[in-house]
């Protein structure tokens, strides 16, 4: 009978803040952890007492949970990766060990949420197919009925068709557009496959979380009541 204490590997780094599950079971394939010394393995089970370290950094198995909202600016990128030299990690300096749930990709700005939680992670990324995110979109052209209407139902990019979407026009060139997928840079794609650019794309809302007032590279902790809404829906 498994000890009711064990802890999988995967779960056990991504409780420690140390990164998501998905980037956990990563590490683990490239041996960079090791269990009581020797190269984990996928699977691996971890009880009280046994050490865990990634990369020679020693992790412990829980730590206070950070959950934090940040208006990326455009030219911050979307990762931890420390290689990057404007990781949005390295842009905020939290103390605590955070690391970003989904992508915004660099040239946009808008609503992040970072957190030390890989739980968390993994609930969202499970959730993906149904939670809204909300964008605020100009391009360089008249944002006509049939664009509209087109992006709506569904555009053909990257071999597939995205999903019907709620779009509403804003102004001349501008559009609001609410998703529940997240394909790689999927507003851009949708517009040029339409035969227009985009100049400006700023994410508002995540689900209930919404960016509000903050400025440009401003960063704050999620309300509890924040928190708890979004776990009701994950």
């Amino acid at each position: 009978m498994d000890n009711p204490n064990a802890k999988r590997l995967n779960k056990f780094i991504a409780d420690s803040g140390y990164c998501s599950r998905r980037e956990a079971d990563r590490l683990i394939e490239e041996g960079r952890v090791l269990v009581d010394g020797r190269p984990g393995a996928l699977g691996d089970k971890v009880l009280p007492g046994m050490s865990v370290t990634v990369d020679g950094h020693s992790l412990t198995g829980e730590s206070e949970k950070v959950y934090l909202l940040l208006n990326k600016p455009r030219g911050i990128v979307c990762t931890a990766d420390p290689r990057e030299p404007m990781n949005v990690v390295d842009y905020i300096g939290h103390p605590a060990r955070v690391f970003p749930v989904g992508r915004l990709d660099k040239d946009s700005e808008g609503l992040l949420m970072l957190t030390s939680d890989g739980e968390i992670v993994n609930r969202m990324l499970r959730a993906a197919g149904g939670h809204e995110k909300e964008y605020e979109v100009t391009i360089d052209r008249p944002v006509t009925r049939d664009f509209v209407d087109k992006m709506m139902a569904g555009v053909p990019i990257l071999d597939t068709v995205t999903l019907p979407c709620k779009v509403r026009r804003t102004g001349e060139r501008s559009f609001n557009i609410i998703l529940v997928q997240g394909l790689n840079r999927q507003i851009r794609r949708m517009c040029e496959a339409l035969g227009a650019n985009v100049t400006h794309l700023r994410r508002i809302r995540i689900m209930n979380l919404r960016l509000g007032s903050l400025k440009p590279g401003e960063w704050r902790d999620l309300t509890p009541a924040e928190l708890g809404a979004l776990m009701k829906q994950l």
